[in-house]
């Protein structure tokens, strides 16, 4: 038989529309000649709809969507994830359920057994563990039905097993001879390499087949890239999906042999292609046309501008250069120069004049103190004003630019260039912007050559350099990487990479004090293994060893 995987893209909450979508998907694969299509984890209400389980009548709409499926899908047999009910004395209302759905009826429910609490996942927060799962026959075949995590926890993978249970050993000790796994499983960088590897090793170990359909798009700061696969017994990938868009993919589950589609390789141009779908999503699916990105001159609004006008069209991107008394010539120059190129609007409002009446307004308040960093602040701040004037007559969402190595140790102001609906790259190492940047000019040489080779500079007092407050980016990156995404010490840090420990304690310290700003942040894009936002909880008011 031919079995279909349908790589969709959700929207949360949008019944009808993936109802839609699931239903043209089933009518394409059984006109190929499917007789059975897997869909991703939660397809009928979208991935992950968090605290929306608790309404009542949102746990309704799952169920009547997944029998209006049903009902529009006969002739095919259909497997979609929905919440349902728990039916039980105690604990949480909901599970995350997938369905069966066949001759026009939903013949077969099976819920997830491990649900995931850590990181950006917080399911035991919102749904009940299935006790037990079972396995369905189909076309001569037992079916050992998992979601998502169900899979992750294969002893012969993982060093350290984070449950005490493995559903797809119970499965397959209970007969179950074909194994498939619907899932919603975020993009970060390597993490494809990981599922294949992970996925390879049950198939190889179980020795039976292993399909896995994954959900594609962004939802808030998650990215789902897809590239959903199939494995035969020896672990071997015999069809799968594209990365980073819709698909349908089939393959033949007696011959095991299957439709191979190009997915994205290579590391720049897989995240760079999780920021574009990322900000696409956000936007879209947020309800706005339109983007205003200021333009600085610099790398980091650079990039931003380049994601958003492959996102969204250079037609919708509107670019805003907002020199002040410390901008140099060249940088507004760079701004325009990368407007024209890439042909979005660009508009120049100058601040100058705006910054000497606040200087004014204030003159008498600050009598007796020299000029410091709250002036440089106040010209950011000028600067997110303006542009969420512009966002607010134009309904234009703000595509605020700080990068994750800025974020990481609060170099960036509140209110002023943190303003904005989305930080594209807050979870982009300097380094890693720059690598961005010439990986972008190797396809279209869009941005200026100065905006990649002049040093980095804020522009905010006489003849700034980043370097004047912060370590050379080098540096910092390394220490925020081992500090934030390994939760290394100092001493461990310091010692790895031969740099100075009072430079790394230096680091820490500006990460500890300004969680405050992390928390004030607007959303970005979850390309790393830990970025700043809801999948790294850290208190506020906490004093901190270093």
């Amino acid at each position: 038989m031919k079995i279909a995987l349908g790589q969709i893209n959700p929207i949360i909450g949008d019944f009808a529309g993936n109802a839609a979508k699931i239903i043209d998907y089933a009518r394409r694969a059984k006109s190929q000649g499917a007789g059975l299509i897997l869909f991703p984890e939660l397809s009928v209400c979208g991935y992950p709809p968090r605290d929306l389980v608790e309404r009542t009548s949102f746990v309704i709409h799952n169920r009547e969507t997944a029998e209006h499926i049903a009902a529009e899908t006969q002739g095919i047999a259909v497997i979609c994830g929905l919440v349902t009910p728990a039916h039980a004395e105690t604990g949480k209302s909901v599970m995350n359920s997938a369905a069966l759905l066949l001759d026009g009826r939903i013949k077969f429910v099976q819920s997830k057994m491990l649900l995931p609490t850590y990181d950006v996942f917080d399911e035991m927060r919102n749904f009940a563990p299935a006790r037990s799962q079972v396995l369905f026959p189909f076309c001569g075949k037992q079916m050992a039905l998992t979601i998502c995590e169900d899979a992750w926890n294969d002893k012969h993978f993982w060093n350290r097993q984070l449950y005490s249970v493995d559903p797809v050993e119970s499965l397959v000790r209970a007969g179950g001879n074909f194994i498939l796994n619907i899932s919603a499983s975020p993009f970060w960088v390597r993490k494809r390499e990981l599922r294949r590897d992970m996925l390879a090793t049950i198939a190889k170990n179980d020795r039976v087949p292993v399909v896995f359909v994954n959900q594609v798009g962004g939802n808030d700061s998650l990215v789902f890239d897809g590239s959903s696969m199939v494995f035969d017994r020896e672990g071997k990938v015999i069809a799968q999906g594209e990365s980073f868009e819709e698909d349908l993919i089939l393959f033949d589950s007696d011959t095991l042999t299957g439709e191979m589609h190009e997915q994205i390789a290579g590391e720049e141009v897989s995240i760079y292609a999780a920021l574009v779908l990322g900000t696409r999503d956000y936007i879209r699916k947020c309800g706005f046309q339109q983007v205003v990105v200021g333009l600085s001159g610099g790398i980091d609004s650079a990039l931003t501008a380049v994601i958003a006008a492959d996102a969204i069209g250079p037609e919708n991107v509107i670019g805003v250069g907002m020199p002040g008394p410390y901008s140099s010539e060249g940088s507004i120059n760079d701004a325009r120069a990368l407007a024209k190129n890439l042909g979005i609007r660009f508009e120049i409002l100058r601040i100058t004049d705006i910054f000497e009446d606040y200087k004014s307004t204030l003159r008498d308040v600050f009598k007796g103190h020299p000029e410091d960093v709250t002036e440089e602040n106040i010209q950011s701040r000028i600067r997110g004003s303006l542009l969420m004037a512009l966002s607010n007559k134009f309904c234009a969402l703000v595509l605020s630019t700080g990068n994750k190595s800025e974020l990481g140790v609060g170099y960036c102001t509140l209110y002023g260039d943190m303003a904005g609906g989305l930080t594209v790259i807050n979870d982009v190492p300097k380094t890693l912007v720059y690598r961005l940047s010439h990986y972008v000019n190797s396809r279209n040489p869009v941005i200026p050559k100065a905006t990649l080779e002049k040093p980095p500079s804020a522009e905010l007092r006489a003849d700034q350099k980043d370097t004047d407050s912060l370590p050379a980016y080098e540096v910092l990156d390394a220490i925020l990487e081992d500090y934030v995404e390994d939760s290394r010490s100092a001493e461990e840090i310091a010692s790895s990479h031969g740099f100075e420990l009072a430079i790394v304690k230096d680091v820490i310290r500006m990460v500890e004090r300004n969680e405050y700003k992390r928390q004030q942040a607007a959303p970005g894009i979850k390309v790393s293994p830990k970025a700043f936002g809801y999948g790294r909880r850290f208190p506020i008011a906490a004093k901190t060893d270093i």
